[in-house]
């Protein structure tokens, strides 16, 4: 995998990685709440909620690192589509900027993932 698209994949990967520290760990902390705009209250009543949702991201975090440390560009495909397919749902039923926060970050990963799975093809 190209360096650009292995950096790409990184990025979407560490960002997984945070939203789950935010969704296991602080999500009834003031970070937390501030993130996602919620008062002690709400935070307090979908904490189990969220630290499941926040497994789910570590998950799709850890598929990532295991396709580029694998060198398996069709798991590291799989999982970004996860990360698009998750993002675009999130944007339609939670908050649209989602889209932006992780959906396009994993749309343009897939793209350089892409585009370097083809150059190593057509040079074989």
């Amino acid at each position: 995998m190209k360096f650009p698209a292995a950096l790409a994949v990184i990025i979407v990967a560490g960002l997984h990685f945070g939203f789950l520290a935010l969704e296991m760990f602080y999500w009834d902390a003031p970070l937390g709440r501030k993130v996602f705009s919620m008062t002690p209250e709400q935070s307090a009543q979908t904490a189990m909620l969220a630290a499941n949702q926040g497994l789910y991201n570590g998950f799709l975090a850890a598929g990532l690192l295991w396709g580029l440390v694998a060198r398996k560009s069709d798991v590291v495909i799989f999982f970004l589509l996860c990360v698009i397919i998750a993002g675009i749902f999130g944007a339609l039923t939670a908050k649209p900027t989602i889209l932006l926060v992780q959906a396009a970050p994993g749309a343009i990963a897939l793209g350089l993932t892409l585009l370097a799975r083809k150059r190593r093809s057509e040079i074989l």
